[in-house]
C-alpha cells in the first residue's frame, strides 16, 4: 500500500488534532500537530517577555527565530507525541488560554509562518504523515493525496474546548470567554495576509457538529482507503 500524505485543515476547537491522532494511530503514520508548533512560538513569547500590554515585539521573536526548537517526542504512556520547545516538554503549557489568546497574532506573522512551513515539509518529506493545522492543504502540502476541511457550529467547539479545560483543573475561564476567544480566533485566521484559512478546492469537507468520534473514525477510514488502494 502506497503512502500519502493527509492534511487535516479546519476552524480551532473542532477536535481536528484529536481525530488526527487517532487516524495515523490506526493506519500506522506519523502524527504532526502543526498547531501544537505555532503554540511553542506563543509560548516561548510569553516566557522571554515578548509581549507587552498585549502588543508582540516581533522584531524580538525575529532575532530569536533561529534559536527556537520545536520538535515532537513519543510520549510512552499515551503513545501520542509531546511538543518539546528547546527541550522542555511543553505539551500541557501550550494549551492554556494564555496561549490560545496570542496564538493567532503570532501565527500570522510571515516570518513565522515560513519558518515552521519549511520544518513541516522537512518533516513530511518521506510521507506517511497526517499533519493538521490552518494552511496544510494549502500551502504546507498542496499536493497532499489526502485533504479534509473539519467544520462545527461554533457553539458546540466552544463547549468542547470549555469541557476539555474543565478537565484539566481550569475552573476560573468561562463558557462565554472561550466563546469569544473562539469567534476572535476564526476571523483572525480567516482574514490574516499571510496564509488564510481556506478551504482547499480539493479538500473533502466535514461536519462533525453531530458526529460521535467512532462515525468520524469510519469516515476519515473510508477516505484512506479509498486514496490508498485505488
Amino acid at each position: 500500500m502506497k503512502k500519502i500524505v493527509i492534511a487535516i485543515d479546519g476552524f480551532s476547537s473542532n477536535g481536528k488534532s484529536t481525530m488526527a491522532k487517532s487516524l495515523a494511530k490506526e493506519i500506522g503514520y506519523i502524527y504532526i500537530d502543526s498547531g501544537a508548533m505555532y503554540r511553542a512560538i506563543t509560548l516561548y513569547c510569553i516566557k522571554q517577555g515578548l509581549f507587552n500590554d498585549g502588543k508582540l515585539n516581533e522584531k524580538g521573536l525575529q532575532d530569536r527565530i533561529n534559536d527556537i526548537k520545536v520538535e515532537f517526542q513519543i510520549n510512552k504512556s499515551s503513545g501520542t507525541p509531546d511538543t518539546y520547545l528547546n527541550g522542555e516538554n511543553v505539551e500541557s503549557q501550550i494549551r492554556n488560554m494564555e496561549v490560545s489568546s496570542k496564538v493567532s497574532a503570532v501565527s500570522a506573522i510571515p516570518f513565522v509562518r515560513h519558518a515552521m512551513v519549511a520544518l513541516q515539509q522537512e518533516m513530511g518529506e518521506k510521507k506517511g504523515i497526517v499533519m493538521d493545522g490552518r494552511d496544510i492543504g494549502t500551502v504546507v502540502f498542496p499536493d497532499a493525496e489526502l485533504k479534509i476541511f473539519v467544520t462545527a457550529e461554533a457553539e458546540i467547539r466552544a463547549q468542547r474546548r470549555f469541557d476539555e479545560l474543565r478537565s484539566k483543573g481550569d475552573t476560573k475561564t468561562t463558557f462565554e470567554e472561550v466563546l469569544e476567544n473562539l469567534k476572535s480566533r476564526d476571523h483572525m485566521d480567516q482574514t490574516r495576509a499571510e496564509s488564510p484559512l481556506v478551504k482547499a478546492d480539493d479538500a473533502i469537507l466535514l461536519d462533525n457538529s453531530y458526529m460521535t468520534i467512532d462515525e468520524q473514525m469510519q469516515w476519515l477510514v473510508e477516505k484512506f482507503k479509498q486514496i490508498t488502494t485505488n
